[in-house]
């Protein structure tokens, strides 16, 4: 009869850790491994959704149980320390260290080299509390909350302390550390309540991801595919990206409208509804506070909100593309966009109630954002660059919008 060996708790949470990070639901890990699903659940609130240290893979550094397990054998055999080394193409001093390390008391004052007592211990010295640098460095925590408060993301927050503090090592932090410190409540951790500031606004790190619904076609649309090449380098100004980010039952919409090379945002008040003329008239009325430069084309779904895409053109100087079905990566800039929004504009609202005030002052938060792609710049200072370097071509041309 062959012995196996009950598999361990770091074990079995690291199967369900690969599994969630996979792309397997909860519920889907769960019945797959055995475990109902409210144990499981508890293991993803409990680390806010984080992947805990514990569970990921050990590295070749460290001794794993099975090397553990023949050093038993081997030191119950009485062979020696280098030998034992040798046979694990490891160095004498580590061995020596782990035999020490992993005695266990039995009978008596006699003492023997366990390895489950040696794993155990190794165990419990990985998982000793640390401080993270958010929780000992005060002036960092202040700034990262600050800037959560403004709704900046942790990626964009440890990006822009490069910019803002150049000299000061001190002043650094990953995002993932970001992260953890939110969702992993610990001693010195920042408050919970600050994850409401982050474009998902969870309290848990979870995906959620919904697919685009087909739209008919519309009459006389050229497909994206012939958008001029210099909209996908994405260094010419004035390639736009457009969409509608809807309410409550679809009663309600605002108008997005997202320059592709700088991520420059305006949007589009529809107070009275999202029909085609009243989309027509909004993006008409917007395009219309632009230079000629920064209108040269529009990207939009395959929505019947832009079907007087024609008289759109006429009236802007745009030329209208649109996208493929079930393809809303074609305008992924839009779509990142949208997602940002939603953190002002929640789903299920009465998004009428927002006067264009409001979406000029979201707009202009959005726009005041430092990006990653643009070295931490921001969109407005991006786009303030691209006209720069447009000037000598175009000495009309001033200012952005």
């Amino acid at each position: 009869m062959v012995m196996t060996r009950p598999r361990k708790r770091a074990d079995i949470q690291r199967e369900f850790w690969l599994r969630i990070r996979s792309g397997e639901s909860i519920t889907d890990a769960a019945a797959s491994m055995g475990f109902h699903r409210q144990t499981v659940t508890r293991w993803f609130r409990k680390t806010g959704g984080v992947t805990p240290s514990l569970v990921k893979p050990p590295s070749g550094r460290y001794l794993s149980f099975e090397e553990r397990e023949m050093i038993g054998m081997r030191y119950a055999a009485k062979c020696s320390i280098r030998e034992i080394a040798r046979q694990l193409d490891r160095a004498p001093s580590t061995v020596k260290r782990e035999i020490d390390r992993g005695y266990s008391k039995t009978s008596g004052n006699r003492r023997y080299y366990t390895p489950t007592y040696a794993q155990a211990k190794a165990e419990e010295r990985a998982q000793r509390p640390k401080d993270s640098k958010l929780a000992t460095n005060e002036r960092l925590r202040s700034y990262v909350q600050d800037q959560l408060k403004r709704n900046l993301s942790p990626q964009q927050i440890a990006g822009r302390l490069k910019v803002d503090f150049p000299d000061d090592e001190e002043m650094r932090v990953s995002h993932e550390s970001i992260y953890r410190s939110l969702y992993v409540q610990t001693r010195g951790s920042l408050k919970r309540e600050l994850a409401r500031h982050l474009r998902t606004g969870r309290s848990l790190r979870k995906p959620n991801r919904t697919a685009d619904k087909r739209r008919g076609r519309i009459p006389g649309m050229v497909n994206v595919s012939e958008r001029p090449p210099e909209a996908d380098t994405r260094k010419v100004p004035g390639h736009w990206e457009g969409d509608l980010i809807m309410g409550k039952d679809g009663a309600t919409a605002i108008g997005t409208l997202v320059e592709r090379a700088s991520g420059f945002v305006m949007l589009l008040h529809l107070p009275d509804g999202h029909s085609a003329m009243q989309v027509q008239d909004a993006i008409v009325e917007k395009m219309g506070q632009l230079p000629e430069l920064l209108r040269r084309s529009l990207t939009w779904d395959q929505g019947k909100e832009l079907t007087r895409h024609v008289q759109i053109a006429a009236a802007t100087g745009l030329k209208v593309y649109f996208c493929d079905p079930h393809s809303p990566w074609q305008r992924g800039s839009n779509e990142n966009t949208n997602g940002l929004l939603r953190q002002y504009f929640p789903k299920g609202t009465d998004l009428s109630l927002h006067g264009p005030g409001i979406l000029d002052l979201v707009a202009t938060e959005l726009n005041d954002r430092p990006r990653k792609r643009h070295g931490y710049a921001t969109p407005a200072e991006k786009l303030q660059q691209l006209l720069s370097n447009e000037q000598p071509e175009n000495p009309g041309v001033a200012r952005t919008p």
